[in-house]
């Protein structure tokens, strides 16, 4: 049995604040060519996740609340908001499913927020995420500017 805990979710957000890039993942699948790739990822104010869609390989992903607060923003293709929730453990908005082809981020909005994501696999880092020209490479110049923007388009704060 594999099992999400207290203590589980307690190491996951420490490892997460002491991270250069202020998120940390535990997977649950055995290898990358599992058909079903099941991750904590944990995370803090401040991490960026480049806009991405899952393209040939076709996709979805569901992103649900454990703990803390998560904004999960879709795009069209020149990066426009067309949709978005705030996944928040507290107030019960739990789960956000992405269709495949559809470009998605997610913006952490609470200290120790951590989500439990559920994507198809198999997983090959060459071809896992189409990345949004609109948006600025993780690393770079511009990353919290970009995730300030959306956030007062939607006037969202982070707690």
């Amino acid at each position: 049995m594999k099992r999400t805990d207290k203590q589980l979710l307690e190491k996951m957000n420490a490892k997460s604040r002491v991270a250069s890039r202020k998120r940390a993942h535990y997977t649950f699948h055995k290898s990358d060519d599992d058909t079903l790739q099941r991750m904590l990822n944990a995370m803090q104010p401040g991490t960026y996740l480049r806009p991405h869609k899952h393209k040939n390989p076709d996709k979805r992903e569901v992103f649900l609340v454990l703990t803390g607060k998560f904004l999960v923003v879709e795009f069209d293709e020149a990066g426009a908001i067309v949709d978005y929730m705030i996944l928040d453990a507290k107030t019960h908005q739990h789960a956000a499913e992405i269709a495949q082809r559809t470009y998605h981020t997610v913006i952490c909005l609470a200290p120790d927020s951590i989500a439990y994501e559920i994507k198809d696999g198999p997983y090959d880092p060459i071809d896992d995420k189409n990345f949004a020209s609109w948006a600025p490479r993780e690393g770079k110049a511009g990353c919290q500017e970009f995730i300030q923007k959306i956030l007062n388009e939607l006037n969202i704060q982070i707690s």
